[in-house]
């Protein structure tokens, strides 16, 4: 069992994660990420099509825990780091879609965090941003990475060197975050999001995610390649029979739950 991790299965295929360490603001330490870890291992084995990640009280999550960090050896923090940063990636490369109801401060490993969701909504009260610098510090949870590839170099840079926090309204307008709603609805549209998306095939959601990913990293041809042959895929599942059948025939798909 988790101490700090609780996961919930709602229904229409989606999971509900929340770090929930609210009196340390749900900062992460190495035994929160440990925790983390294995229940993402878990989310990844299961039929769930959509996983929500959300914060328990007031911050989604305020950092990692600087009083943890405070003296790390060289090594130490280097291994803390490489800890972070598998955790995350097991989070972006999940088969399932991933969405951040970001509720609060989202800092530091808090806004890594996000960064490895695939989607983003904020609270209008919500708070994000890399304050590494001011600790004397570099992001190293893959804010050097993910951050500039979201919303580019330049403007990831001046948020980094800095440490400037944005609200919601320019996290926004600058691409950090795909919509921002009323705090009292952030839960709410983030599930009526998630169910929008786990209606669909399961089969297909996991091969759309897949040439994202991969085609990320990929030269262009390379990446529409591999797109075609993922297309392809979608062919062989009877998803595809469905789904096309349902348009001709007018009615609304009946996907499969496998």
């Amino acid at each position: 069992m988790s101490e700090h991790i609780t996961l919930e299965t709602l229904d229409n295929g989606v999971g509900l994660l929340t770090i929930n360490r609210p009196q340390a603001l749900n900062a992460l330490n190495m035994q929160v990420l440990d925790e983390l870890a294995s229940v993402l291992d878990g989310v990844a084995q299961s039929e769930r099509r959509v996983l929500v990640v959300t914060g328990a009280g007031r911050a989604f999550v305020a950092g990692a825990d600087i009083a943890e960090m405070k003296d790390m050896s060289r090594e130490q923090a280097e291994t803390f780091s490489r800890r972070g940063q598998q955790v995350f990636a097991r989070l972006a490369t999940l088969p399932q879609i991933s969405v951040a109801a970001i509720n609060g401060y989202a800092l530091g490993g808090g806004m890594e965090l996000a960064l490895a969701c695939d989607l983003r909504l904020a609270a209008d009260k919500a708070k994000l941003g890399q304050p590494e610098v001011t600790l004397g510090i570099i992001p190293g949870f893959a804010a050097t990475v993910r951050l500039p590839r979201l919303i580019g170099a330049a403007r990831a840079l001046e948020l980094l060197a800095t440490g400037r926090m944005v609200d919601a309204v320019e996290a926004e307008r600058i691409g950090l975050v795909n919509r921002v709603v009323p705090l009292d609805d952030l839960r709410e549209q983030a599930m009526q999001l998630a169910e929008q998306i786990a209606r669909m095939s399961k089969v297909t959601l996991r091969l759309l995610k897949q040439s994202i990913i991969e085609g990320m990293d990929l030269s262009r041809s390379q990446a529409e390649e591999n797109e075609a042959m993922l297309f392809g895929r979608c062919f062989s599942s009877l998803d595809q029979k469905e789904g096309m059948s349902a348009f001709l025939e007018k009615r609304p798909a009946k996907f499969s739950n496998h």
